[in-house]
């Protein structure tokens, strides 16, 4: 075996990332050549600081699964792709942004309410909530802006319903995560953005003190506020990345499994015809389009090999999920959307410790509302040009800016 390089591959200039998306339904044409090529490869970031990048689906798996490997976005090399996201992170603590033993507090607190059981238990719940966003839009008529109309509302109106919100106002959440996800938000935007939204979360948990409900919200503050196993602070900011990631990576899939129905009729009849694909349908669109891409940012805390190269400690280091969702290696024809492939252990959710914990949820939110959409609004169609959809390409999560449909 040759020895372990470090450093930049090839002796040339770190490749700039991120890298834009040619197609909207797959990962970067350029992946395909880092996986081949130059699977630990040297980039540099949109703050100008240098990282590497993972592209391979097994060496992606190994390092989210390495204790080597901190999450921790108070360490000085953090990979943050945004210019006040680093800054603000440290302040607030997500706890995605943290290691053990402090994020297995927090994964421990949450994993009783994210459950596959009480994934089913909402299924009644989100569907009534489905079906009444799908006769609003139908009552409003077409054209509407489906990622407002329906995407958005259908995955914050859910995550709304199982912390105990009031879903008063649904874009006031999409406006929140528009800031506070974009790469070019300074960390006095994001720190705007946010500041509304935990206020929010403030006057609500005040009442929930005072009349505690059957929510999340309630539950975390009886069983852990109130004991001392959590401050404000953290209730705070645990509230506000469940609501941010949980509704925004929904928010996307939704709208882009659509536009990609709606580009491939053949697929949308066959889901028609046969709505027991469903599932495997959501799993496959979950690893085709791969939103979540670089959501996983890491620091080596120490040197650690992948692929013959040496990741050297303290670097920071970005393990790409549209990458090993598109590796040849694991996926055959990883290009092709098929409801039936077998054996699709995609990593859309992230994988090891800090895999999503609210994925249960997210499937059946996902399964719903397009199984939902699909049934009830058989002529759904664009209203306008397709070449003029407006696609997210600088934001924490790809998806869809607006997307105008009628029926």
């Amino acid at each position: 075996m040759p020895p372990a390089e470090s450093g930049p591959a090839r002796g040339t200039s770190p490749r700039e990332f991120p890298i834009r998306r040619g197609c909207p339904f797959a990962a970067p044409e350029e992946y395909d050549v880092l996986r081949a090529d130059d699977p630990v490869a040297r980039v540099t970031l949109p703050t100008k600081r240098e990282a590497w990048v993972v592209s391979r689906y097994d060496d992606v798996r190994e390092l989210l699964s390495d204790p080597r490997v901190s999450a921790d976005i108070r360490r000085a090399n953090f990979p943050a792709l945004g210019e006040g996201e680093q800054e603000i992170g440290a302040r607030l603590r997500p706890f995605i942004r943290t290691d053990a033993p402090e994020h297995t507090r927090y994964r421990r607190m949450l994993l009783p309410e994210f459950t596959v059981r009480r994934a089913r238990a909402m299924r009644p719940v989100v569907q009534a909530r489905v079906d009444e966003l799908v006769d609003d839009m139908l009552a409003a008529g077409g054209p509407v802006n489906f990622v407002s109309a329906y995407a958005n509302a259908v995955s914050t109106s859910v995550i709304c319903e199982l912390l105990g919100i009031p879903r008063e106002n649904l874009e006031f959440f999409r406006d929140v995560t528009r800031i506070s996800g974009s790469r070019h938000s300074t960390a006095e935007q994001v720190s705007e953005a946010l500041g509304g939204l935990f206020r929010l979360i403030a006057d609500l948990v005040a009442k929930r003190q005072e009349e505690p409900r059957d929510d999340l919200i309630s539950k975390l503050i009886v069983n852990h506020l109130n004991t001392g196993n959590i401050t404000l602070d953290e209730l705070l900011s645990t509230i506000g990345i469940t609501i941010n990631a949980g509704r925004e990576t929904n928010t996307s899939m939704i709208a882009l499994s659509t536009l990609l129905l709606l580009d491939r009729t053949d697929l949308m009849e066959e889901l028609r015809g046969a709505p027991s694909l469903m599932p495997a349908a959501v799993d496959e669109l979950l690893r085709v389009l791969s939103v979540a891409d670089s959501i996983p940012l890491r620091v080596a805390a120490q040197d650690i090999e992948l692929s013959g190269r040496v990741i050297p400690a303290d670097d920071g280091v970005i393990a790409l999920l549209a990458g090993a969702n598109h590796d040849p290696e694991q996926f055959d024809h990883p290009g092709r959307v098929d409801f039936h492939r077998t054996e699709n252990h995609h990593v859309a959710f992230g994988h090891g410790v800090h895999q999503c914990v609210g994925q249960h949820l997210a499937r059946l939110e996902l399964e719903i509302a397009l199984e939902t959409l699909i049934r009830r609004v058989p002529t759904l169609r664009l209203a306008g040009d397709r070449e003029q959809v407006a696609f997210k390409h600088d934001s924490a999560t790809f998806g869809l800016e607006e997307l105008m449909v009628t029926w």
